[in-house]
């Protein structure tokens, strides 16, 4: 897509904007009127963009596989950091070594709008943004940085586990269950039964939406302002089916301890309803919560289809996207 087709808002995919929306604006870039275009080429296309690039990436200290820079917001107007400077922002551009790559940034966008207008998880502020030669770029605000620039505490789960490449080897992110991240969230987080209920309605989520990659380095917790920890927003929220063949779960163990399997499991080797109810059981969320919480994710959302139709993902991405959500909304659904 042209940057001078844009009819939607590359923030809040709201119809009828060729550039951010006024609540784009006010979520993601403080309300500043900030463009759609960065004012860099990709850094395969200009020699003279791509040392800023290199540069750039020794300063940024976030950790995953796709490339992340850091971008500051100077007045109205996005750039690259220079040494000394605290970044507000990261950006992620098109990755390389991923079936269609150039879709990652979209998808990436599109799944956490719908994890925030659809299901109402927190999710750190974000949007797309363009190179001058029209390629898409997923930037997000960071919500570890104060107004005055200093940082919130902040510690993923990796770190709360004391797993790292060095005692645990190189999958080290992997080698867990997401009730042993649960677990976590009790011996960390003060404000249990509240945070535990944002945390389980994340792992549907994940597993609704085929984020095969949510693994302990792409959950934390941070410092709120009241000194204690709570769960962050969600990040790395996206559909990894469009790019890689994984599993249903990035946890090596999936969602249990122990061996715990559904009759559904046992049957189609997916979980079912029957695995997220213990689930909710084994993280102490009482029966009435449980279904409250679950009931959004089981029924048919109609806005998720609106969203997928409006957003930045290639027509033919956009079908796989919807089949991926239609797929696990069944499965999801089932129960023995």
């Amino acid at each position: 897509m042209s940057v001078s087709e844009i009819e939607n808002c590359p923030g809040t995919l709201s119809e009828g904007f060729n550039t951010y929306s006024r609540p784009c604006l006010k979520k993601v870039f403080n309300g500043k009127k900030v463009s759609h275009i960065l004012p860099y080429n990709p850094p395969r296309i200009s020699d003279e963009d791509a040392e800023l690039f290199m540069e750039n990436r020794m300063r940024i200290s976030i950790s995953g596989v796709q490339e992340k820079l850091s971008i500051i917001l100077d007045k109205n107007r996005l750039r690259l950091t220079k040494a000394g400077e605290q970044g507000t922002h990261i950006l992620k551009p098109i990755p390389v070594g991923f079936k269609q790559s150039d879709q990652i940034p979209p998808n990436e966008h599109l799944t956490m709008q719908i994890a925030q207008q659809v299901y109402g998880i927190l999710t750190a502020e974000n949007a797309l943004v363009f190179f001058k030669n029209g390629e898409p770029a997923y930037i997000t605000k960071r919500f570890d940085i104060k107004e005055d620039g200093t940082k919130w505490g902040k510690e993923d789960f990796a770190t709360l586990a004391g797993k790292t490449s060095e005692n645990a080897g190189p999958n080290f992110k992997y080698k867990y269950s997401y009730e042993e991240a649960a677990e976590l969230v009790k011996k960390y987080v003060p404000a249990y039964s509240i945070e535990i209920e944002k945390f389980y309605s994340l792992i549907v989520f994940n597993y609704l939406f085929s984020n095969g990659d949510a693994h302990l380095k792409n959950f934390s917790i941070f410092e709120s302002a009241n000194s204690d920890y709570l769960l962050s927003p969600a990040y790395d929220l996206i559909n990894t089916q469009l790019h890689v063949n994984d599993t249903d779960f990035a946890s090596e163990r999936g969602l249990f301890k122990d061996n715990f399997k559904s009759t559904v499991m046992k049957k189609t080797g997916h979980a079912g309803l029957e695995d997220f109810i213990e689930f909710a059981r084994r993280l102490r969320i009482k029966d009435s919560r449980r279904d409250k919480l679950l009931e959004h994710f089981l029924k048919k959302q109609n806005r998720v289809e609106e969203l997928i139709k409006r957003s930045f993902l290639d027509d033919s991405a956009k079908k796989a996207y919807l089949l991926h959500y239609q797929t696990r909304r069944n499965q999801l659904n089932k129960h023995s």
